[in-house]
């Protein structure tokens, strides 16, 4: 007994030496662990649909004019294109003890909490410090917001390239643990839009919180303060749950890599240098992105305000009158993402299998940006008709109940090709890469530079854009709508097609 003891002994040994080697990278992780490290998008995109379906309004109640308010969102391309290639590329490289991927996700969900604090709490900071309640434009507060702006984009940034990276590590290279794991990190970001949007769109949300409600902070910055302390616990929650129970693979470094460490310092290179050298499949993919995403951002950006200028009649500078029937639209744009977000919930779960029907991920993708153009142009004839409905009856009417059924219906369809572009894009970069010898990190660097820049083009423009032809949202919507057909087009015709053994297309974000 003794002997068989020892060569058990010794086979366990064995055994745990080979886990925490770098082969062990080869072997696919249970089930169970891959859906833990997924849902810690259901935290991530709770705070990012809170961003983005509430805080236009906000820093409008903050004194930021509208026409200004869409430089603001240069926050989020300018650290994408910075801050996740920057820790793509050094996750690929950690040697931390904890793993490759923990150190940086941890880091991001601490970021997360200070930012959300200081953007929860910048009216109140900023009265403390000197702002004067009856001004319109609080300085201070603006100040403070806009450093909790850039440090929670940031955040974001350190969060999801690790997050998406780490999915591939479990996944390790097998075909159906990809597909699962990339269609269980979509429907999380679902669950964790619907969650984010059904707390936008409840008015009262604050009063579970008392103590969110000051001199400086009315009902809906109480609200938003509210949402945010919600969403910082859940992120928290999902987060250190799965760093605790999923382990990380550490990373040893190859033998004689000294060259690799001191050239590590100029990672941009290697970023522009992959750039420069790659083939016509990914130079496609990344031409038709930055296009499809043009199309996408005055509508991510700008919906709900739309719903409170243009479909209700609303003014977030007006009297209270016109300030409360914009909330009102912001809220019931919020209700109007949770619509999309369901059903883009239950769309990622079939990408795949739609795929397949449709006759591949390039053609698939095409016809769904068609929706999306015939979507964004449909806000054209949804906002004549709430201007028509209230020459009729009254400027503070609101929408009609058929308009707000059109509107809630525009909102829903636009979650089919929103779970195709979160899904798809990121599907085609894994299988048009697989030779470029970047890791995991790296390569969604450089596919998120493609999405950041065109973010920059319309942050710098939809604001003048938009101030030239009265001050609405409805010029840059136009754009978009022209920016989606051409890249249906360019996705039909001009996008190879990826090769029909190529692994998990249904690949998410």
């Amino acid at each position: 007994m003794g002997a068989l003891e020892a060569e058990r002994a010794a086979n366990n040994a064995t055994a745990l030496e080979t886990q925490s080697s770098p082969e062990d990278l080869s072997q696919p992780s249970p089930l169970r662990k891959i859906i833990s490290v997924a849902s810690i998008a259901a935290g991530v995109q709770f705070g990012w649909a809170l961003q983005l379906s509430l805080l236009t309004p906000y820093i409008q109640l903050l004194g930021i004019p509208h026409k200004w308010s869409s430089y603001m969102w240069l926050c989020g391309p300018i650290s994408g294109m910075i801050v996740q290639p920057i820790v793509g590329y050094h996750s690929d490289r950690c040697e931390s003890r904890f793993g490759r991927r923990r150190p940086f996700i941890a880091a991001g969900v601490a970021l997360v909490a200070v930012s959300v604090f200081l953007i929860g709490f910048a009216a109140d900071m900023g009265h403390s410090f000197g702002d004067k309640l009856e001004n319109k434009v609080r300085t201070r507060a603006i100040i403070i917001f806009l450093t909790g702006f850039w440090f929670l984009d940031v955040a974001n940034n350190t969060l999801q390239g690790p997050c998406r990276a780490f999915l591939a590590d479990l996944a390790a290279g097998d075909a159906k643990k990809t597909r699962v794991a990339n269609a269980c990190f979509s429907f999380f970001m679902a669950v964790g839009n619907v969650l984010g949007y059904a707390a936008g769109s409840y008015t009262n949300l604050h009063k579970m919180f008392p103590f969110t409600m000051t001199k400086a902070c009315d009902i809906y910055c109480a609200n938003l303060k509210t949402c945010f302390f919600l969403s910082i616990t859940l992120l928290l929650i999902v987060t250190f749950s799965s760093l605790w129970y999923v382990k990380d693979k550490q990373w040893s470094p190859p033998q004689g890599d000294k060259e690799e460490k001191t050239s590590s310092l100029f990672f941009f290179g290697e970023i522009f240098g992959a750039v420069r050298h790659m083939k016509r499949p990914m130079v496609m993919l990344l031409i038709v992105t930055v296009i499809n995403w043009i199309a996408w951002f005055p509508f991510i950006l700008y919906d709900t305000d739309w719903m409170g200028r243009e479909v209700y009649g609303g003014n977030s500078d007006g009297d209270e009158r016109s300030k409360k029937l914009y909330d009102q639209g912001v809220q019931a744009g919020a209700l109007g993402l949770m619509f999309n977000s369901i059903l883009l919930g239950f769309v990622s779960l079939g990408v795949e299998s739609i795929g397949r029907k449709m006759g591949g991920a390039k053609r698939l993708w095409g016809c769904v940006n068609f929706i999306l153009a015939i979507g964004l142009a449909m806000t054209v004839l949804v906002t004549k008709s709430a201007e028509h409905h209230r020459e009729i009856a009254g400027p503070l009417a609101g929408p009609s109940s058929g308009i707000k059924a059109g509107v809630f219906s525009l909102f829903t369809v636009l979650g089919i090709p929103l779970a195709i572009t979160y899904s798809i894009p990121f599907a085609l970069a894994s299988i048009f890469s697989t030779n470029s010898g970047a890791g995991q990190g790296l390569s969604l660097g450089v596919l998120n530079i493609a999405i950041c820049i065109p973010q920059m083009i319309v942050s710098f423009s939809s604001g003048p854009l938009d101030a030239q032809f009265g001050g609405g949202n409805l010029p840059s919507f136009v754009v978009g709508a022209i920016a989606a057909a051409i890249s249906g087009v360019l996705a039909l015709t001009v996008l190879p097609s990826p090769p029909p053994d190529a692994p998990a297309m249904s690949g998410a974000m």
